[in-house]
């Protein structure tokens, strides 16, 4: 059973198929997209597949991702998960996004902080790690405010529009 996650201001669900929309809005978005390590969408078919694999990915117990949802609105804003999970290892990435209209309202920091809760407390993850472009400095400070620590550069790392790029990683280590 997918869980689902509240905070103050958001809940944090399953993302459906009738989601495919608000995800096509945001990772068709060049704002949103410019960080993300991936390609702008083309069409709605493409976030129906994203859907797709974030399902697999939770039923094969590889990854979760959250919708994230005001109280007091239908549809998403944005996302917030966990990939490359390794059960044997007791890690995983996290990953999120959000439209630009939400941002600088502390909305990414209340999903972020609810999704590592759950990383810690119920999935019993000892490392949370964090992958970020250098130049998305809005993200390396919220990462280093939630008690990230950098731990260096992965030389081209990733490729996107066909351009490598640096990216800083980061972890969060579980309490002894």
């Amino acid at each position: 059973m997918f869980p689902i996650l509240e905070t103050d201001r958001l809940t944090l669900r399953e993302i459906t198929e009738d989601d495919a929309e608000d995800l096509f809005i945001n990772f068709s978005n060049t704002k949103v997209m410019k960080h993300y390590g991936s390609e702008l969408f083309g069409n709605i078919e493409e976030a129906r597949g994203l859907i797709h694999s974030f399902q697999i990915g939770f039923y094969e117990n590889k990854g979760i991702r959250w919708g994230i949802q005001l109280k007091n609105q239908k549809g998403l804003i944005g996302t917030v998960g966990f990939h490359a999970v390794s059960s044997k290892h007791r890690r995983a990435e996290i990953g999120y996004e959000l439209n630009p209209t939400y941002w600088g309202k502390g909305i990414a920091t209340e999903a972020i902080e609810k999704a590592v809760e759950y990383g810690l407390n119920e999935m019993k993850l000892k490392r949370i790690g964090a992958i970020v472009f250098p130049d998305n400095s809005t993200s390396n400070e919220l990462l280093i405010k939630l008690g990230f620590k950098k731990e260096g550069i992965l030389r081209s790392y990733m490729v996107q529009g066909g351009v490598s790029y640096d990216t800083n990683v980061y972890s969060l280590l579980a309490p002894n």
